[in-house]
């Protein structure tokens, strides 16, 4: 039996760690002696790779997320090099917007991110400079981005967006689930920023466990009048916190960019209808085919008469035409 700490930001249980009072699938836990809470997947902290985001909905920020920085003139160098958008940096995710056509535009959630890198790209519009790389994964296919800052001399694109990745890598006690780690010190919970101790419950028994490839918290506290006061305590911290959740990427610039209500325009519904389960063929042009050694086995293709390296299974020359074009 160990001391069984509640707090703003989690569960707290000897060395036992989980950001469980933001987790999009909370289960309340059920009034028994073994108190079962299951933890959810991260997509809420870090919003997964997204292309042509096409809802207003999805534009608007979440409980939570707080906008960065935003930058002006910026170019997506690899989807559509020669269109200058807008990037928006926060604390969650980065998302492209161009400015001719509202309606092509991008969200990537740190989460997904592998790496972040700087080289030189061919750009419409800077011609060769120095550009951010950033390499993703996503449902085990690996995406690449480009993005090159029209305005020459200026390293505020990667700056920004490094930092701001930094902050969110390290800061991942606030969203994921722990074990084992160093949490005691001195026989103290080593708290985190803006986290705060609501109660102490003396005498609670750990029963969790792996099961079914997850690991299952499972708590029990005597008697069953003190669990469910438990219960009750921890379902109302998690409605207070999940109002405006704290992810813990702390960073701030010195010039505050505006509100992305403010620098969001509502766009107009295209009369388009788009089939479900098929790849979008803007995703095509974001593909990182790192991996790839060698060119691969040449076929003939009636729709251009001539011998073609054989695409990629999924793809189509139509739709990589669409893409260029």
């Amino acid at each position: 039996m160990r001391a069984f700490h509640l707090s703003a930001r989690t569960w707290i249980f000897c060395a036992t760690s989980c950001a469980l009072s933001s987790a999009p699938g909370w289960r309340a836990p059920r009034y028994e002696a073994h108190t079962e809470v299951l933890q959810s997947s991260s997509l809420l902290f870090c919003p997964a790779l997204t292309c042509l985001i096409t809802t207003f909905r999805q534009m608007k920020m979440r409980p939570g997320e707080v906008l960065i920085d935003c930058l002006e003139s910026i170019e997506d160098t690899k989807g559509n090099n020669g269109d200058r958008g807008r990037l928006l940096v926060t604390n969650l995710r980065i998302i492209w917007r161009s400015l001719s056509l509202p309606r092509v535009n991008l969200s990537v959630g740190y989460n997904c991110i592998i790496n972040i890198t700087t080289r030189t790209a061919n750009s419409k519009l800077r011609g060769q400079t120095e550009a951010l790389y950033i390499l993703t994964k996503c449902n085990n296919t690996r995406f690449e981005f480009i993005f090159t800052n029209v305005v020459p001399g200026s390293p505020r694109l990667f700056t920004s967006v490094i930092a701001v990745h930094r902050a969110y890598e390290t800061s991942k006690m606030y969203r994921d689930l722990k074990l084992r780690s160093a949490l005691i010190q001195n026989k103290q919970l080593r708290l985190l920023p803006q986290e705060q101790i609501y109660d102490k419950i003396n005498g609670v028994w750990n029963l969790s466990s792996d099961q079914s490839g997850g690991y299952v918290l499972g708590f029990k506290i005597d008697p069953v009048e003190k669990l469910q006061e438990a219960v009750k305590e921890i379902n109302s911290l998690h409605k207070v916190y999940s109002a405006n959740p704290i992810f813990g990427v702390d960073y701030e610039m010195e010039e505050k960019p505006q509100s992305l209500e403010d620098l969001t325009v509502e766009q107009v519904q295209d009369d388009v209808e788009i089939e479900p389960g098929e790849q979008t063929d803007a995703f095509v042009a974001y593909f990182a085919d790192e991996n790839k050694q060698h060119d691969r086995e040449p076929v003939f293709s009636e729709e251009l008469g001539l011998a073609v390296e054989k695409l990629k299974d999924g793809f189509t020359l139509q739709g990589l035409w669409e893409v260029m074009t």
